[in-house]
């Protein structure tokens, strides 16, 4: 019997697909085959997420494909998945994670604090915008959608100054050499699970769920619930300036929580709230609860 895959057409779905693909074949004698699908986020480029439905858009052809029996398993970058997803499906498995941090690409600019007044920055996220705004008040931001490589052609077309990039996806592509700058915590909070891929399958394929539990990264496994958690707390979707990064601290049973919370970006200056939690990893639940409730309060008071 061969194992289908659902996936994404753009190179970044494919590199991730294939990578699950090879990992699966380590593990099992059953070939394995992608199925590519396009998606409305794919092919809807000239409105931001927002506006067509959010990131979902991604993935519902692929979860179509898994629910109708086409497909036996969807690979996504888990930052596009949904804190809410459809009841017969699951989340089987997360691949270690890869980068986390956000790239600044320029081709004339070393970072942020060295672009010129009323620079133009690439970016549809509103999590980087709201971050962009509040640190260079100057600057403007262009919604630039489409795959890694559509993004960097608008930057070598002088159609922006600045790019801000997942550094997971410019790696896993053979682009890092276009990474001029790397964005961090505490500076710069990336999105939720930014990094990790995920696997995704039928709730009640026992057989797939017990074979992808030996790709899951469960070591992990707890952050990635507790940015997730967050998230799912703040009632978050495509429209809320939301980041939030999760990290085991070292030589320590201890864990550091960050987030970032703003108002809509559209809203002339925005409101923004910015806080971290540490404590034992053991209560991370409800570590994650607190910052959510902190980052709420936060922005709550600024707008008054």
């Amino acid at each position: 019997m061969t194992l289908t895959i659902a996936t994404r057409r753009s190179p970044l779905a494919l590199w991730q697909s294939e990578h699950c693909a090879s990992l699966l074949a380590q593990i099992t004698e059953q070939p394995v085959q992608l199925l590519e699908l396009s998606t409305r986020g794919d092919e809807l480029l000239d409105r931001s997420l927002a506006a067509i439905g959010g990131k979902g858009l991604f993935l519902k052809e692929l979860e179509h494909a898994l629910l109708d029996g086409r497909a036996d398993l969807a690979v996504h970058s888990m930052k596009d998945v949904p804190a809410e997803m459809h009841p017969e499906l699951c989340l089987a498995a997360n691949l270690p994670r890869a980068t986390p941090w956000d790239a600044f690409v320029s081709n004339a600019y070393a970072d942020l604090d060295s672009l010129p007044e009323a620079a133009i920055v690439g970016t549809s996220s509103p999590r980087r915008q709201i971050q962009v705004m509040h640190r260079r008040p100057d600057l403007q931001c262009l919604p630039v959608r489409g795959n890694v490589q559509t993004r960097l052609q608008r930057l070598d077309d002088g159609d922006c100054h600045a790019l801000l990039l997942a550094c997971a996806g410019l790696e896993r592509l053979g682009l890092d050499e276009r990474i001029t700058g790397v964005l961090r915590t505490p500076d710069w909070i990336p999105a939720a699970a930014q990094g990790v891929v995920t696997v995704q399958c039928r709730r009640d394929d026992q057989r797939m769920r017990d074979l992808l539990a030996q790709l899951h990264d469960a070591a992990n496994a707890d952050l990635i619930s507790a940015e997730r958690l967050i998230i799912e707390r703040l009632q978050g979707d495509c429209h809320t300036p939301l980041g939030v990064y999760a990290e085991a601290l070292p030589e320590s049973n201890d864990v550091i929580l960050h987030g970032v919370l703003g108002s809509d970006p559209e809203q002339g200056q925005p409101g923004i709230a910015r806080a971290q939690v540490i404590g034992a990893r053991a209560d991370i639940s409800a570590l994650a609860d607190r910052l959510a409730q902190q980052l709420s309060s936060q922005l709550e008071s600024s707008q008054r």
